[in-house]
């Protein structure tokens, strides 16, 4: 059984920080005395990093994608970035950073079985591979970064289910098939089968990670059921969409939304609405420097002091959403 590290609040406040203050230069510490660095390079050889990432089809992969690019820059390495759209596209992706013989690849997978060959692809070129966000099927990698996806769905099952005295409807916009939609829509419902059996699940659809598509699901949902008491999110786009569409349709019966992730356009609407109670549940981009530091360090010689990193999941609602709110965040 995996073990899991979750960093209190004290040190991950310490993670981000030392990401926004641009820590982790581009120093190269010496690898052990005879030890060759990863992908066979020599230790003067410029070390270059593969990113394998999905398509920046929403804000959140956006900033991830530009906050991974700026840590290589920091760290003093050569990143070699590639993005797809499908999983076919990033299995090709992979295959190619193989081929160059980068030094270690950090991996977002679109979807976990779908990229899970990918690992063994890796593993056989003896590449260090750090698994970032969604997770793969085997322990086949050497480090992984992600946030508290099952933390994410139990904080919000437990915040709906108090808001709600334990009765009433509520619905889901959930996402594509993976680990994290697996954990943050698997976490919630199991906590409210057990401890609020009177609150029905009345649907859950997939709002693919998109403010415009959680929209459009959430109109569905409206049509499809007279009377909602709360809609839970994974997402904090696909609940800016959500919220959109409850507000153009008048749905007074809506009293709670919640999302997940720590979109600054959604900070504000926790901070300034007063037609609806909403809430939200931290999972920052920010959390890809960390990975690309630690594929860094692997290949400076340095192992990760666990190989599973799990970061929390905050709670966020109009009384401590201040200590959030950043007016010029990127995402």
């Amino acid at each position: 059984m995996k073990k899991w590290n979750v960093i209190s609040k004290l040190a991950l406040t310490g993670i981000l920080a030392a990401a926004l203050a641009g820590c982790g230069g581009g120093k190269e510490a010496a690898p052990a005395s005879g030890q060759p660095s990863a992908g066979g390079s020599s230790q003067s050889a410029e070390k270059v990093i593969g990113l394998s990432f999905p398509f920046a089809d929403h804000g959140w992969m956006g900033a991830v994608i530009d906050y991974a690019k700026k840590q290589g820059e920091e760290s003093g390495v050569k990143v070699e970035m590639t993005t797809a759209d499908n999983p076919n596209k990033q299995m090709n992706d992979v295959e190619d950073l193989v081929t160059k013989k980068v030094n270690a690849i950090v991996m977002l997978p679109m979807e976990t079985d779908a990229l899970t060959p990918a690992v063994g692809k890796i593993k056989e070129a003896n590449i260090p591979l750090v698994v970032f966000d969604r997770e793969v099927a085997n322990g086949d990698y050497t480090a992984l970064i992600k946030g508290d996806n099952e933390g994410i769905g139990k904080n919000a099952a437990e915040y709906l289910g108090e808001k709600l005295q334990g009765k009433g409807n509520v619905v889901i916009i959930s996402s594509d098939p993976s680990s994290v939609n697996t954990q943050r829509v698997g976490s919630f419902t199991d906590v409210m089968k057990a401890k609020y059996p009177d609150i029905k699940i009345l649907a859950d659809q997939n709002g693919k990670f998109q403010k415009q598509k959680g929209y459009e699901v959430m109109q569905n949902l409206l049509q499809a059921n007279p009377q909602i008491d709360a809609v839970y999110t994974i997402d904090d786009e696909m609940a800016l969409g959500a919220l959109q569409a409850i507000r153009e349709a008048k749905r007074t019966d809506i009293k709670f939304l919640t999302g997940a992730g720590g979109a600054k356009d959604f900070y504000k609407e926790i901070k300034e609405a007063t037609d609806i109670t909403l809430a939200t549940f931290t999972y920052t981009p920010l959390m890809v420097k960390e990975a690309v530091k630690t594929a860094v360090d692997i290949v400076n010689g340095k192992q990760p002091a666990q190989k599973d990193t799990v970061l929390p999941a905050e709670k966020v609602t109009k009384e401590n959403v201040d200590q959030f709110y950043v007016a010029d965040a990127p995402y």
